[in-house]
């Protein structure tokens, strides 16, 4: 009987029929609910809840059962929606659509990409792309890369990459006995001061530089740094640059990086995972030049390439570089590991079943050309721009840089002093707990402003000039002691 059962279920699971009824139901369910989005019906970017009320809720919905039209229609439900145009918080691309299809059919296909025949398309698709990306960077065909899951990933294999080109060839085999160090903005994302302590360097190894007053390195302090970590008995390695910064959006000097480390024989890296596509435009790729003069360079295609999450280039200057990284024997994948077999992905990742990130992305290009990707860099940083410009225009708020990419940080201002981080800090978990709209809030020298990054081309400027009415609506009633008492 218990056979039986299993096997009926088994079935059901595998039913083409089922499938395509389903798949209709879903597809369905999607576009109706990102038309709402699109025409205005949808109000809340965000359903918030406690993080209690909605573990209970999923608790108790995990005791019974359910079809998949009601489950899917649940998440939706309960999840934020990135294609809202006022969701602009946190850096996660709004997706073209084509994206999302070429997943259901990367999921059901299923296959991995470490060796060539597990996946035979997604690695040929994946060194079309990488070399489209080292194209616009500007290398030329010496050049070669990968994709990966994720900056994070993608910045601690190219450290690795440093370590091995400058910490000695038997690195891999023997660890290094040298203190290494690397240098970098104090503006860097997290995942770079992470990727350093997995290596081992700890807290003296990440050489943190000062900003200047639009977070960018300071060049001028360079020297000094790399000097004071030497007298410590600390050997450099790298020096790494944001194109842009977490925080802001800002672009390192990236000419005066690339020089300096030519200089002191310095491995260049380059963190372009929010920021790189500015590569694609036409507009805004002056804000990284000197990015053709780096080593390795990241670029998330899930940041403000249109693209799901996640997924990221990891390309190196010299090709030849991305093989030597890991060499260890797998002899049951591969018979050479030193050979320079493109179409084996997991002889230069971490991941062996790696997802087949590429068709997500070429689904994207061969469908809309790859002009799209700069139609997308423009909409997103001109529509900052224009936001910079009403927060500059209110008298009620401060903005606290001009932004150079879709980042923005600003905040509200008519009140006390003393009272502008709490101020700020409540009235964006006002608007988060409303659903009206989502954005995030961040330090700046023990100051609290809100952040704002413009992710979504379907923003409009009207939907940011709501937000700052919506602001200082909600600052005022927070302020009236009957309400705060």
């Amino acid at each position: 009987m218990q056979t039986s059962t299993t096997t009926s279920r088994l079935e059901r699971a595998f039913d083409p029929k089922r499938f395509r009824r389903v798949g209709h139901e879903l597809i369905d369910l999607l576009a109706d609910h990102l038309d709402a989005m699109q025409d205005g019906r949808s109000e809340k970017v965000i359903p918030y809840r406690t993080p209690a009320e909605e573990l209970s809720f999923w608790q108790q919905d995990f005791r019974q059962q359910s079809s998949p039209g009601d489950f899917f229609r649940k998440v939706l439900e309960h999840s934020i929606d990135v294609h809202h145009p006022r969701c602009i918080g946190h850096q996660v691309s709004a997706p073209a659509f084509i994206g999302g299809l070429a997943g259901l059919l990367s999921d059901i296909l299923n296959n991995g990409t470490g060796v060539y025949e597990m996946g035979m398309a997604s690695n040929a698709l994946e060194r079309v792309l990488t070399e489209f990306v080292a194209q616009n960077i500007g290398y030329d065909e010496s050049a070669a890369g990968f994709l990966t899951s994720g900056g994070t990933l993608a910045n601690l294999t190219a450290l690795l990459a440093a370590r091995k080109a400058k910490a000695g060839t038997a690195v891999w085999e023997e660890g290094h006995s040298e203190r290494l160090a690397v240098m970098v903005s104090e503006e860097a994302h997290y995942c770079v001061d992470r990727a350093a302590r997995i290596l081992g360097m700890g807290s003296d190894g990440i050489i943190k530089v000062p900003v200047d007053d639009h977070f960018r390195i300071r060049i001028d302090l360079l020297e000094q740094y790399k000097q004071q970590a030497e007298r410590k008995g600390l050997k450099v390695i790298s020096i790494i640059g944001c194109a842009g910064s977490t925080a802001t959006g800002s672009y390192d000097d990236l000419s005066a990086m690339a020089e300096f480390s030519r200089t002191h024989n310095l491995w260049f890296h380059i963190d372009g995972a929010h920021g790189g596509g500015v590569i694609f435009s036409e507009r805004y790729q002056h804000l990284a030049q000197g990015i053709q003069e780096a080593d390795t360079v990241v670029i998330d295609f899930h940041k403000t390439l249109l693209t799901p999450a996640l997924n990221t280039a990891l390309i190196f200057k010299n090709g030849t570089d991305s093989y030597k990284t890991f060499e260890q024997r797998a002899q049951y994948l591969w018979d050479a590991q030193r050979e320079p077999e493109w179409y084996h992905s997991g002889k230069r990742t971490f991941e062996c079943t790696k997802l087949m990130l590429s068709i997500k992305v070429y689904a994207i290009l061969t469908t809309y050309g790859p002009e799209i990707f700069g139609e997308n860099i423009d909409r997103l940083y001109g529509l900052a721009t224009s936001f910079a410009d009403l927060i500059r225009n209110r008298e009620d708020f401060e903005l606290l840089i001009e932004p150079e990419g879709n980042i923005v940080n600003y905040r509200y201002v008519n009140a006390p002093l003393e009272k502008l981080d709490e101020l700020n800090s409540k009235v964006r978990q006002h608007l988060m707990e409303s659903g009206q709209f989502y954005i995030v809030q961040t330090l700046f020298d023990g100051q609290r402003y809100l952040r704002s990054a413009i992710m979504n081309p379907l923003t409009r400027e009207s939907d940011l000039q709501a937000l700052l009415d919506t602001i200082a609506q909600t600052a005022q009633l927070i302020l009236q002691p009957s309400l705060t008492s």
